[in-house]
């Protein structure tokens, strides 16, 4: 008689076993046709690097500059299976053959695209070629206006002198502990809504407990905040299939996230069709002038190019914008939360910053640091260097990827092949001691400053905070301006103790970091404010 039970187990060894001999046969098959000869730290057959990244997970932006400080040249990365490959590189010169020399080679390519087009659709941050040149010349020509910086600056002071001063002033006198970091988060939301649609979500309020002003916007904030938080988690899986199984099963926290998009569509859609309200009636007007929100602005630079249909153009206006908004959202805040809390553990820099601002107001017509005009902003050079220095060893965008269309060899003498990744560590850059000196991980503004106290920026390929090359951040210029106004008006009217002490040396060996697309701060930055002056009598 046949026994079944021996059967099955045979046929499941048997299964086991020629799965394992057809994925070692891939492994090998891909490994005798590599080229590549090059460093390949802690990865094992099958697996890649995959145990060494769950081991490091926690500290991986560490784990990735011993590597690259411990390699003479960019190391090679192993997918799961063998089945992708990649390099990531700290090389300044790299760098710039990556992002300038060899620009039409490196793209962003399908897996960043795939992950991101439900977000961002084909805005200019999602495509490459044609579309993101036309996007590009747009952005540029409107980014570089006089209307919209001082558009910006008036936004910035607004929210400054109606929202977040006031906050921290009712937080200061309750002697009630705030997290600041989730204050910026907001504070940055609102500022780039208002920038973005016109609109304001008003998230920040003055009762952090509180949630928007209406539901409408309150539906929006929550579904971009998750939208934005799964789109990291979706690039941060060692496992890529998962989540496009996820996807197309329409389970989980895919179809959670899909019920976001949604939201976010709709709310986009409501803002576009009002826009284009206000287009025709100031188009029929030529007195009127149009608004000086970036939809409105890209209303008027696309009105000549040939759209299909209506739902084309709105569209193609929706993915613009939403991808500025993504851009705008999280970094300045995480910045900014970085800043304050190297800021705590550095009492002599932020005595130097106060002595500097104070000195200003004395020689400006404004009172205090929130009313400082763009010149004005400008001559804060120690400030400068310290927003810099910050940026240095804590940017916001700590690691970014391109996709090679063709095999190359890149300047440090690695190899990649056709389809590869190529990534560069922007947080490892900044602590090379090759680049920036034995002193690398120290918080030291000064190394920005000439001989006569004057800001010196650094070459943007040893500092690639901002990216380089022809897709260079269009906004760095109004991103300094807005980190420099918020946190001139901070610190001018208060002291910030964080709870933790602040990023004193000791500390900033183990800086505590979350690993997601930004280097967002692990719990957040709580904080107590104390004033650093006495009030008038009719202060609110």
């Amino acid at each position: 008689m046949l026994d079944l039970d021996s059967t099955a187990t045979s046929l499941s060894l048997l299964s086991l076993s020629f799965l394992i001999s057809l994925l070692l046969l891939l492994y090998f098959a891909s490994g005798s046709t590599n080229k590549s000869s090059n460093p390949c730290p802690q990865s094992y057959p099958l697996l890649g690097n995959l145990i060494a990244f769950l081991i490091n997970r926690h500290r991986f932006h560490d784990w990735v500059t011993h590597l690259l400080s411990s390699s003479s040249s960019s190391i090679q990365v192993n997918g799961v299976l063998n089945l992708s490959h990649g390099v990531c590189t700290a090389d300044p010169a790299v760098v710039d053959h990556l992002l300038r020399s060899n620009f039409s080679n490196y793209v962003k390519g399908s897996r960043f695209s795939s992950v991101l087009h439900q977000l961002l659709g084909h805005g200019i941050f999602n495509v490459d070629g044609d579309l993101w040149t036309a996007q590009r010349k747009i952005a540029s020509h409107e980014f570089n206006t006089n209307s919209l910086k001082q558009f910006v600056s008036h936004t910035v002071q607004s929210h400054l002198s109606h929202r977040l001063i006031p906050l921290l002033s009712d937080s200061c006198e309750a002697e009630e502990i705030v997290d600041l970091q989730e204050v910026f988060r907001r504070f940055a939301f609102d500022n780039v809504c208002n920038v973005a649609f016109g609109v304001d979500p008003g998230w920040l309020d003055t009762n952090m407990k509180k949630t928007a002003n209406n539901s409408v916007n309150a539906s929006f904030v929550e579904a971009f905040d998750y939208a934005v938080e799964l789109t990291s988690d979706r690039f941060m899986s060692p496992v890529h299939a998962m989540w496009k199984i996820k996807r197309f099963l329409n389970i989980g926290s895919e179809r959670k996230f899909s019920e976001a998009i949604a939201v976010i569509n709709d709310f986009a859609l409501n803002i576009i069709k009002s826009k284009e309200s206000e287009y025709h009636q100031i188009k029929d007007d030529k007195n009127k002038e149009h608004n000086q929100d970036l939809l409105s602005r890209f209303m008027f630079s696309t009105s000549s190019f040939g759209f299909h249909d209506q739902d084309e153009r709105r569209k193609f206006l929706r993915d613009i914008v939403i991808s500025f908004i993504l851009a705008g959202k999280d970094s300045t805040s995480t910045a900014l939360s970085w800043f304050f809390w190297l800021m705590a553990g550095h009492p002599r820099c932020e005595r130097l910053i106060y002595g500097e601002l104070a000195a200003a107001v004395v020689a400006s017509p404004a009172d205090s640091p929130t009313n400082f005009s763009y010149d004005e902003l400008k001559k804060l050079n120690y400030l400068h260097a310290s927003l810099s220095e910050s940026l240095r060893l804590f940017p916001p965008v700590p690691i970014n990827s391109r996709l090679a269309l063709a095999e190359d060899i890149l300047p440090d003498g690695t190899y990649v092949g056709k389809g590869w990744s190529a990534d560069y560590s922007a947080y490892a850059m900044g602590r090379m001691e090759k680049l920036w000196g034995p002193d690398c991980k120290e918080f030291k503004p000064e190394r920005w400053l000439n001989d006569d106290g004057v800001f010196q920026p650094s070459d943007q390929y040893r500092f690639p905070v901002f990216h380089c090359g022809p897709r260079m951040c269009l906004g760095k210029e109004m991103a300094y301006v807005q980190m420099k106004s918020i946190a001139a008006a901070v610190m001018y009217e208060f002291e910030i103790e964080a709870i933790d002490g602040g990023g004193d040396a000791k500390k900033m060996l183990h800086p505590p970091y979350t690993l997601s697309l930004l280097l967002k701060m692990k719990g957040g930055l709580p904080v107590r404010t104390k004033r650093r002056r006495p009030q008038p009598d009719n202060h609110p």
